[in-house]
Order: structure tokens, then sequence, then C-alpha cells
């Protein structure tokens, strides 16, 4: 019998409605640039802290006890979001985002969740760099409009956000694009 496989991923779902409402007027005047630009739902709002790929049952029960274990050394903390950039570079542009300023907090829950996420198996990330996706770019269409709107944003202050949960979800790929689904949340 074959086991069902998921793609899934450790988020921070963005809820705050001035944090989601500042992203979506910085994805605005992105649409202004008249690019080619698949623009992520306020409701798939989220940090990633660790995408796994296709993981089966098994897996998701490790993820879990991995994350409950983790994540009693955590309290709710606070990053703030701010800055744009884009992924890979300037002259490819795929992905849009916007980032936080520097967190310890952040960056050691993320670390400290992906060294213990490679005694499971998986790869560990050479630098993770926390961004939160606002689009994504089919192609370079009016590439100097869509870079100078993300220049104007560049030193925006977006909102800061409370972190008190994580989430393990399932993202299932569609024609109309990605539909998000929570296999469990943790409190910190």
């Amino acid at each position: 019998m074959k086991t069902e496989k998921y793609r899934g991923f450790l988020a921070i779902d963005i809820t705050d409605e001035n944090i989601v409402n500042n992203i979506n007027k910085f994805q605005n005047e992105l649409k202004k640039a008249n690019a080619n630009i698949r623009y992520v739902n306020k409701e798939n709002l989220h940090f990633t802290l660790k995408f796994f790929g296709k993981i089966d049952s098994k897996q998701i029960y490790e993820i879990s006890k991995v994350v409950k274990e983790t994540i009693n050394d955590f309290k709710p903390f606070k990053i703030a979001i701010n800055g744009t950039g884009v992924f890979p570079n300037e002259s490819n542009m795929k992905i849009i985002y916007v980032g936080i300023s520097e967190s310890r907090d952040f960056l050691q829950l993320q670390k400290t969740l992906d060294k213990k996420f490679e005694t499971l198996g998986f790869k560990l990330e050479k630098k993770h760099i926390g961004h939160l996706t606002v689009g994504r770019l089919k192609n370079l269409k009016n590439k100097k409009n869509v870079r100078e709107i993300i220049k104007e944003f560049e030193e925006r202050e977006i909102g800061e956000l409370t972190i008190s949960k994580i989430s393990l979800k399932k993202s299932e790929l569609t024609s109309d694009g990605p539909n998000y689904t929570d296999l469990e949340v943790f409190e910190l």
C-alpha cells in the first residue's frame, strides 16, 4: 500500500490586519508596474521556517515531536517586518518579498529547528533569509518598473508582529495558486 505524501512546510502566519494591509499596499503598487506577477493571497501570507518537500504521515509525526520539544525553550517574541527584496537576484527576479530586521529570537528558533530536522534526514539550510513572499514573477516583463517600486519600499516599515505560534502546513498546488491547510499549530 502506497503512503500518501504532502508538500509540507513550517510557517508563521500573518494574521495582524495592519501588517496584511501594509503588504497589500505594496502589492497594489507593484500592480502598477504592469508586470506578470502572481501575488500571494492575504490568507496565505506567512514566513517559512522550513520547507520539507514531500512528507508522509510518519515524517509529520516526527516533525511535530521535534517542534513540540524545541518550542519549550521559546516564549512569544516580536519581529519588525520591513524592507523589500528579490530572489535570486535583481537581474533574474523570481520572488518578491518583504523582510525582517535582525531578530535573534527568530534566527535562533529557525536554526535550532533546522539542526533538529537535519537529524530526521532533512537538508540543513546554508543561509536562511527571513522573508515573506508577496509575489512571484512569471517573466521579466517591465522589470525596470518592478525594480523601482521595490526600491521605493526598501526602507518602509510594514509593522511589528508578535510570534506566539507556528504552523505545520500542507500545500496543495492548483491552477489558482496554492491552498494551505494547517496540519498542526504549536503555541510558543
